[in-house]
């Protein structure tokens, strides 16, 4: 998606079920969890309802009153879904079939992530004072504040977008976050070299399937049967100790490419035992723990498992 740059700031009557800006930008004090304690989360001026999502930066929403609206997420791009995307656009991609395809898929995860965290749900809107409020095809251009979290800024640091150069206030910030996740060939970043074999070490940023602890991961079940966020449980993962010695799993996390977090308690798993973790609720056993979230984690088209240590060292990372 494609908006003008504007060099000047305008001053806008606020659109239908806006009221004016809020203070100063916050620093959210919820957002660590998601890797954003480097970005700070503007206020919400507006309150709506995601009604829709067109693709991975573009949604629509509809207002207390009743109104509707579309809204162009503010410094993101994400690949196309519904026509072809320019290879071009997106630095390092090669401008070949392979290039384009991949991005293709890339654009549908990052459409899959906006419906998972956004569709049916209550946001926020901020808006940047170095852009106009309405865009391109007069599309409102704003800031999507959900649960604490800028979401524009997730769809950068997880790899979904790029960052779209205009002259919103947190262009460096963002720019820092595109560049962490070119170089970990995040998201649409691994489209760099499309038929590359992602690399197996122990750095934060390849594939990690196999760990001293002889812990590893079994199953990565993302796609629950009918709607997944009512089947919360029929999403899960399961870890099995392949090894000769129990291990202490206490403290140990599990988390996807956008920072979604569960920590195991109380459980270690001897030679050959496995747990497996249920997105939605129930009772845990020495077998299943259960996230208890209300909403599904695991992206069906694509994702990244990660497990860590209780002192936080990447122990396994697989991607899906």
């Amino acid at each position: 998606m494609r908006w003008p740059v504007f060099g000047f700031v305008v001053v806008l009557v606020v659109a239908a079920g806006c009221s004016g800006f809020a203070g100063s930008p916050s620093q959210s004090t919820g957002a660590a969890a998601d890797g954003q304690s480097a970005i700070d989360v503007p206020h919400a001026v507006v309150t709506v309802t995601v009604t829709a999502v067109v693709d991975g930066d573009t949604i629509q929403i509809a207002y207390e009153n009743g109104t509707g609206d579309t809204v162009r997420l503010v410094g993101v791009d994400t690949p196309e879904v519904h026509t072809e995307t320019d290879p071009a656009e997106f630095e390092g991609v090669p401008e070949t079939d392979a290039g384009s395809a991949c991005l293709r898929g890339a654009g549908t995860n990052a459409s899959a992530l906006a419906k998972q965290r956004l569709l049916g749900e209550t946001v926020g809107l901020a808006f940047d004072s170095n852009l106009n409020r309405r865009g391109y095809y007069d599309r409102l251009l704003a800031y999507v504040v959900h649960e604490e979290v800028l979401f524009n800024y997730r769809l950068v640091e997880t790899g979904r977008a790029r960052v779209y150069d205009s002259e919103f206030t947190r262009t460096e910030r963002f720019y820092a976050a595109e560049d962490a996740a070119r170089s970990d060939r995040r998201g649409l970043w691994h489209c760099t070299d499309p038929g590359a074999t992602t690399r197996t070490d122990t750095a934060d940023s390849g594939a990690i399937t196999e760990s001293t602890s002889g812990v590893e991961i079994a199953t990565i079940h993302a796609d629950a049967a009918g709607n997944d966020h009512e089947n919360l449980n029929d999403e899960y993962l399961t870890l099995t100790n392949a090894g000769d010695e129990s291990v202490d799993l206490s403290g140990w996390t599990v988390s996807d490419a956008a920072g979604h977090q569960y920590t195991f308690a109380n459980l270690t798993l001897g030679p050959n035992d496995s747990v497996t973790l249920y997105t939605g609720r129930g009772t845990d056993t020495v077998t299943e723990r259960y996230w208890g979230r209300n909403g599904a984690v695991w992206n069906n088209d694509g994702d990244t498992v990660t497990v860590r240590n209780a002192s936080g060292e990447p122990l396994l990372r697989q991607s899906y």
